[in-house]
Order: structure tokens, then sequence, then C-alpha cells
């Protein structure tokens, strides 16, 4: 009879075990569900205001009031928050002042939107939008009916982006300016990127794209034309 040394049966033993050979690798834990939430005393909106959600009759789950100085969001569903009057043609800059109140279960971006066309129908809505989140990370995307593109290629980390606290809060200030030279993207007065001007519509309306499950508190919004 054949015997097996000690030292071979611990080889083979070490090499099922090895990440190397694939067989004992653990699987990836999958990521934890993350539903809309629902929110009570949702619905009605402050005048002048319109919100569109990603998907079209959630706007019950989303809370929008006025709340000096200015006005406070919780979600429920993402959703894009606009003023009719807030349309350009043309160089303009739109600024607004961010705080998130919570940290939310994931990640979760907020900010402007620009370039807004027909965003009340599907699927021939259109915007660019420049978000940011609790984790110091910026976004640029560009929707085009059921297209979406990213001007950037993921989530980018900059120094210039008010982390959240171990309470989650953060604060910052965005902006977006377009004129004929430079399309600029700031946080708190500082550059974050930079493009060509004809990568968005100079022609449209500017908003808020807040999205789900977030709870933030918004102040100084302005859409200007240069």
């Amino acid at each position: 009879m054949r015997m097996h040394s000690p030292l071979l049966a611990l080889a083979v033993a070490l090499t099922a075990a090895s990440p190397l050979t694939g067989h004992a690798q653990a699987k990836p834990a999958k990521p934890a569900a993350d539903p809309d939430r629902a929110v009570g005393g949702g619905g009605s909106f402050p005048r002048g205001w319109t919100v569109r959600t990603d998907t079209k009759g959630k706007e019950p789950d989303i809370k929008f009031a006025v709340m000096d100085p200015g006005w406070h969001i919780t979600l429920g569903p993402a959703a894009l928050f606009y003023r009719p009057t807030d349309k350009v043609d043309g160089p303009f800059t739109a600024t607004v002042l961010f705080t998130q109140t919570t940290a939310p279960k994931h990640p979760e971006g907020y900010g402007i939107f620009v370039g807004g066309q027909s965003i009340e129908a599907d699927p021939q809505q259109k915007y660019t939008y420049f978000l940011i989140r609790g984790d110091g990370k910026y976004l640029i995307k560009k929707r085009d009916g059921a297209n979406v593109m990213n001007l950037i290629s993921a989530w980018t980390a900059h120094p210039a982006i008010v982390k959240q606290g171990p309470t989650g809060e953060a604060t910052n200030r965005l902006e977006v300016t377009l004129d004929k030279a430079r399309l600029v993207f700031r946080v708190n007065g500082k550059e974050v990127y930079s493009a060509d001007p004809r990568l968005v519509d100079s022609k449209g309306i500017a908003g808020l794209r807040v999205n789900h499950n977030l709870d933030v508190h918004v102040q100084s919004f302005q859409v200007k034309k240069l």
C-alpha cells in the first residue's frame, strides 16, 4: 500500500484552499438592496416649481417644501426639480448651495442639471447633470432620451468637495458656467472640470437633480444669463 507523507497531505490541503486555484474562492457579496423609501406628507411642491421623478407617478414619495433659508428635499425616488423661468439661450451661470443633512445607505449624488429640454416627455428628455456625493466625489453625465453617457469616466474624487461628517452632514456650493470659450464645473469656488462648451446645449432649463433616498437642504439657487 502506498503511503502519503504528512508534507504531501499538507501541500494538498493548502492547494485546495488557495485562492489561486479558483475552487475555494468566496463569492463576492452582493450589494444590499436599497429600494426607494416611502416618504410621508409628500406630493405637494412650492409655487413655481415642477418635480419630475425618474419613474413617473412617484411624486407622492417626495417631500419638497419651503424651509427658510431655502427649500428642503426628502426623497424617495430620484428626481429633477426646476422652475420653467430658469430657462436660458446662450451663456449662463447656475449656482446652488447644497447641504446633505443625513448619510444615505449608499453614496448618492445631488447637484445641478443644465440644458434641460423636453423634460416632461418620455423618452425625449435631454439634460446634462453635475453631481457630487458625500464621499467627496463628483460625476458629470449627459442624458439624451434613453441614452446616458459619462462626460468623465467614473465618480472622481476632488479635494474641493467637503466630505460628509460623522452625522452625514456636508455643505457644498456647486456652479456650472457656460460661455463662448469654456464649460466649467466648480465646487466651493474651485474648478473641478472644464470642457468644450459645445458638449452641452446652451439652450434649455437649469435646475436641480437629487438621487434617491437623500435628505438635502437647498439655498441660493440662481440661474443668470451672461
